[in-house]
């Protein structure tokens, strides 16, 4: 058989001949729509790799984006790539110092950015020594392509040479990069196109709300190439613009984290908004709570979850229906498409226990996540060891269960589950069930320490606006929808929830808030059967 390197750019040929007309709109910033397609698209990114190789940089080297989701975005995931460069996105949404830790780490040699957040690099660029080239694309990038032949011919290389670097959010310590190769996101992305993960092909219409910074973007941008849909971007993600793009543009599937679509719920029974033609939702990032399931499911809408991490490129498993969904009541269905669901081709997945016995499948054996595949880090970014064990198994960090039909249930991030007499308390499945509450619009859930339990849990909740819910009410409810030995303690009520760079709760600041925070009458409990 031939020698045919899986490199990005065949992507990028194969959609400039097979699909080149096919439309790629793009709502930008300043309010406009701009319609272009793959063939331009190319061909713009032609012209990106004669100039970034003009300015200096070399096959290998990293080009940095600071911008959220559209075309000129688009023409930077393909252009870098089709220079030999690697893309670096960076997440606007970090603290100072994580964009600075983050960009000297990586050597990044020229930062294209958005307006929108120019006064992060007149703040930054300071502490950016290795930054030799500032470029904005809303006013400088279309120039910069105009000077340039369009005739470039794609750097050629091996397929294993690197394409991508993304950093994980930092949450403990600092941020880790993870550089993603040619081979394995071609395969990625070949793997994420089928029916049960983003069923899409040349007939889908994909407006993805998840940031083309974060995590790979879910690989959709290689995707969108591979399968020549019709793809829409928005660099506004509020509810009401993204709403009246999927009407007026036919929009047929998404893809975002349980809080976009929880916004657009809430706007949709607020205004009667119509979602067109949407019939697909891939929701990711963490757990979705069964009631934005339901929602979904009572409008025709079909409801993919996903689950992975940057580590992964970054889909590893997805929540589709199995052989004998029409034999699964409605409740059986919902239940099972709330858990992140079996392993997609490429991801292998065990739990183990403590002392890295493989625990059985059976449903309740719960214990350390452990992955490996094709698109699996092996060793981050300048790090002299490897992340993985001598069989190349990587620790994902979290403690899950894997049910006898090989569906994987989360229970919790290790550092965040609940040790409660011996036993653990799933901080995700209790803030999922309390949003399930009428009137809470957000919860989370940490351990605090407990004189006779070791620990205990404390929800924190957000009332949706206009609410009075009580804290007895949000407990008598729960008691109906998790174990009793699960119900929170105490239940706080608080304005606003901390959250990180990439829109997670952040479990780090609410332990450090409510470290000195004690239950009442906790010790006198000590002693009690």
């Amino acid at each position: 058989m031939q020698d045919f390197p899986l490199r990005i750019m065949r992507l990028m040929d194969h959609a400039e001949r097979e699909h080149g007309h096919r439309e790629i709109v793009s709502a930008r910033a300043d309010g406009t729509v701009h319609r272009t397609n793959w063939k331009e698209v190319t061909d713009r990114s032609r012209r990106l790799a004669g100039a970034l190789e003009r300015l200096g940089v070399e096959p290998g080297e990293r080009v940095a984006t600071l911008a959220m989701n559209h075309d000129r975005h688009l023409v930077a995931w393909f252009g870098v790539v089709g220079m030999g460069g690697v893309l670096h996105t960076l997440n606007p949404r970090l603290f100072d110092d994580q964009l600075t830790y983050i960009v000297n780490h990586a050597e990044d040699r020229v930062l294209l950015y958005d307006k929108a957040f120019a006064p992060i690099v007149e703040r930054l660029k300071g502490q950016w020594p290795s930054v030799a080239h500032y470029v904005c694309f809303d006013d400088e990038f279309d120039a910069l392509l105009a000077d340039e032949p369009g005739e470039y011919r794609w750097y050629e290389g091996d397929e294993r040479d690197p394409c991508g670097l993304c950093y994980t959010s930092g949450t403990t310590g600092d941020p880790k990069g993870v550089l993603y190769e040619h081979r394995s996101t071609v395969l990625h992305a070949m793997s994420v196109v089928v029916p049960d993960i983003l069923d899409v092909s040349a007939r889908a219409v994909m407006l993805p709300v998840v940031p083309m910074f974060h995590a790979n973007s879910w690989c959709i941008p290689y995707a969108a190439a591979l399968a020549g849909f019709k793809l829409v971007m928005c660099a506004d993600n509020r509810p009401e613009r993204l709403c009246e793009l999927f009407l007026t543009e036919g929009v047929t599937h998404s893809a975002g984290v349980p809080t976009v679509w929880l916004g657009i719920i809430d706007y949709v029974e607020e205004t009667g908004a119509s979602l067109g033609k949407l019939n697909t939702v891939v929701i990711g990032g963490s757990s979705a709570p069964p009631a934005t399931i339901r929602w979904f499911r009572k409008r025709g809408i079909r409801v993919n979850h996903l689950w992975g991490m940057t580590e992964m490129s970054p889909v590893g498993t997805v929540g589709a229906p199995p052989s004998n969904w029409d034999e699964m009541s409605d409740a059986e269905q919902v239940d099972y498409l709330s858990r992140p669901g079996r392993s997609m081709f490429g991801v292998e997945l065990r739990v183990v226990d403590e002392a890295g016995n493989v625990l059985p499948r059976d449903g309740t054996s719960s214990g350390h996540l452990q992955t490996r595949g094709a698109a699996v880090v092996k060793r981050y970014f300048k790090k002299d060891a490897d992340a993985v064990d001598a069989d190349n198994w990587f620790d994902t960090g979290d403690i899950a269960v894997i049910h006898p039909d090989n569906t994987l249930r989360l229970t919790d991030r290790a550092k965040d589950v609940i040790k409660s007499g011996g036993e653990w308390i799933s901080s995700i499945e209790l803030e999922n069930a309390a949003v399930g509450c009428p009137g809470v619009a957000e919860a989370a859930a940490i351990g605090i320490p407990h004189p006779k339990w070791d620990e205990r849990p404390l929800l924190l909740v957000v009332r949706d606006e206009g609410s009075t819910i009580t804290a007895g009410e949000v407990r008598d409810y729960l008691a109906g929808e998790v174990a009793k030995w699960w119900l929170p303690d105490a239940i706080e009520f608080v304005d606003e929830l901390p959250h990180t760079g990439t829109g997670k709760l952040s479990k780090k600041d609410l332990r450090d808030k409510y470290r000195n925070y004690r239950f009442a009458d906790a010790e006198a409990m000590v002693g009690r059967d």
